[in-house]
């Protein structure tokens, strides 16, 4: 069979069952300045909302920082004043003690509220980002999600989604404060005297350009890191998911060396990143200090001769000590920032892949015959799946579809549910085109069993009741009892309210398929498709479900996808594919009489039960 993909969300993560013979591959990357600049529009759109509290967070910052530049003028006042002999220390040093408490306290006031409002606007942002791209990757095509790594989506999600809330929490306020401080202090520096703000700030621009230089440097390794975080990620998430099938076939230690070649990578990468962190950390240190020892060994030149007063050397020491600071703090701005400019631009990746097109008409019931003409489809890989395929299921009618693997039986399923869209001939279903009617009424119609189905982890009644929540207990057990599972779950400990485990782990391959024919038939769709949906139950089962069916006969049209012959009897018509060409079709009975390949099939397949047949009498009697 054609290999194949469905996807299923759970929690806040999608999940994604095995696909075979796809590519694993992250989501597509724009170039360099394309990143960039798509980073910084998609910044700018989700501070959309909030704008107003980061615009209320810088305010208070301004407003702290003048309340904080306060500080110096009063000392520098009071020691000028008291040098000069003036005023005398007991009446000058109290009231500058108080004015220096009530500043610093006032500062500390709207710190607080700059931090409050900054964190409330950050998590608001965050927020909506998780919430949509949760819901782009929920309308994004079957096709994209077949060529990306789960675990990669996953960390996008996540430790991405992160690194744009540690930004935007505490470093955006940040930029503005940095910004301020200089604006505000050097003419404040100036207008107390030209040679010492020449001394005091002369080591601020090889500050700034070291910083810069970083950014550049570290941009890089972030990306490096966040891309092998999301190769480990998946390393963790495929081996969790297929924890069993390592067991089985002995792979642990396989395993368990893959994710430490993984997680060695990972560590090497860190540890780059944080050898250039500490070099950069070391080095703006000693540029820090340099600055600082400047300031007071050429304040106390200047002081010496007279082109400086002892308030003023306190307030240029004050003063570049505060700044100074924010001004080395940028470096963690810009390492931060470009953690957040590869972080938005991983996600701006996914949100920029193009979502299924819904076209503007109007809901129409989706319900009559099915008419398929020259269909033709080929996935991605280039695989033609389809070649000019033709057929008609009425109305009602229960059909049943049958072929080799790769034949094409579940891409026209996909096809009909609009999982994925075709480009060559058409499908109509009443009078309607199938690309002329929305995908969620399309959807609505169909209710389908697949091959491997996915059931959540949560209760049976909450897997049952996934196509109608609003189901009464009677339908439920109805439906159970039409998928002849309603004996199994009342002997279970908690019947209807007993939790399956994550995917129906606890559960049996064929205790699977029949929970999940029950959730369809609850449904009670207008179409009914089962993907192989029998293939893990015994005849007896499949007999008693198969008679549940035909019980159901005329009321919804039933498309069968089986290997067993059994299966296809019900069907009033059979529809035999080979390489996406039908080359039969037929009842039961015409197609065994007739010379083709579901006569060739059907004595293969009688002859072979019927030698088991032999052989377990045989067995018995001995």
């Amino acid at each position: 069979m054609r290999a194949q993909s469905t996807h299923f969300v759970a929690t806040s993560f999608v999940i994604k069952l095995p696909v075979h013979g796809a590519s694993n591959q992250s989501p597509a990357r724009p170039k360099a300045g394309k990143l960039q600049k798509s980073a910084k529009r998609t910044l700018w759109e989700l501070t959309a909302g909030q704008r107003v509290r980061y615009a209320s967070a810088i305010g208070a910052m301004a407003v702290g920082t003048v309340f904080l530049l306060v500080v110096p003028y009063v000392l520098q006042r009071t020691l000028d004043t008291i040098t000069t002999g003036q005023a005398d220390w007991s009446d000058t040093l109290v009231p500058a003690g108080i004015a220096i408490v009530v500043a610093h306290a006032l500062h500390g006031f709207f710190t607080y509220l700059r931090g409050r409002w900054a964190a409330e606007a950050s998590e608001g942002l965050v927020r909506q980002l998780r919430h949509r791209l949760y819901e782009h990757l929920e309308r994004l095509p079957c096709d994209y999600h077949d060529h990306v790594d789960t675990g990669d989506l996953v960390q996008r999600c996540s430790s991405d989604v992160e690194t744009v809330r540690v930004f935007l929490a505490a470093q955006v306020v940040e930029i503005a404060r940095v910004a301020l401080f200089v604006a505000v202090a050097i003419p404040i520096m100036l207008s107390q005297n030209l040679k010492m703000t020449l001394v005091s700030s002369c080591v601020l621009p090889v500050l700034v350009l070291f910083a810069v230089m970083f950014f550049r440097k570290v941009r890089g390794a972030f990306k490096d890191v966040d891309e092998a975080e999301a190769k480990l990620t998946t390393v963790v998430q495929e081996n969790l998911t297929g924890i069993r099938v390592v067991r089985a076939f002995g792979r642990q230690e396989f395993e368990i060396d893959k994710f430490l070649q993984r997680n060695g990578k990972f560590r090497d990468l860190e540890y780059r990143l944080f050898h250039i962190m500490a070099r950069f950390w070391t080095l703006s240190d000693a540029l820090v200090f340099l600055q600082v020892g400047l300031v007071l060994i050429g304040g106390a030149w200047f002081v010496i001769h007279g082109e400086l007063t002892l308030g003023q050397w306190v307030l240029f020491f004050w003063l570049v000590r505060t700044i100074i600071w924010p001004v080395r703090h940028i470096g963690r701005v810009l390492a931060d920032s470009s953690k957040a400019t590869v972080a938005i631009g991983r996600i701006q990746d996914v949100l920029s892949e193009e979502p299924e097109s819904e076209q503007d008409i109007t809901d129409e019931p989706v319900r009559g015959a099915i008419a398929v003409r020259d269909l033709s489809f080929a996935y991605r890989d280039g695989q033609a799946a389809l070649n000019k395929l033709s057929l008609t299921i009425e109305q009602g009618e229960t059909i049943a579809l049958l072929g080799s693997p790769g034949s094409g039986k579940t891409t026209l399923v996909n096809l009909l549910v609009r999982l994925y869209d075709y480009t060559e001939g058409t499908i109509h279903i009443g009078d309607s085109e199938l690309r002329e009617l929305r995908r969620d009424s399309v959807r609505d119609a169909f209710g389908m069993v697949l091959q491997d189905p996915f059931l959540y982890s949560r209760s049976v009644r909450d897997n049952v009741v996934v196509g109608k929540s609003s189901a009464a207990d009677h339908e439920v057990e109805e439906s159970a009892r039409a998928a002849d599972i309603h004996e199994n779950i009342v002997e279970f400990q908690n019947g209807y309210d007993t939790l399956v485990g994550e995917r129906g782990v606890t559960l049996s391959g064929g205790q699977r398929q029949r929970l999940a024919i029950a959730r369809a038939l609850l449904k009670q769709p207008e179409f009914l498709v089962l993907d192989d949906s029998l293939s893990a139950v015994d005849t007896k089962t499949e007999a008693q479900i198969l008679r549940a069916l035909a019980s159901r006969r005329g009321k919804q049209t039933t498309i069968l996808i089986a290997h067993r012959l059994s299966s296809t009897r019900l069907a009033d018509r059979i529809f035999v594919l080979d390489h996406g060409r039908l080359v039969q079709q037929g009842t039961h009975d015409e197609l065994v009489a007739a010379d083709g390949p579901y006569g060739r099939l059907w004595a293969i397949q009688g002859t072979i039960e019927d030698e088991i047949e032999r052989d377990l009498s045989g067995a018995a009697d001995r």
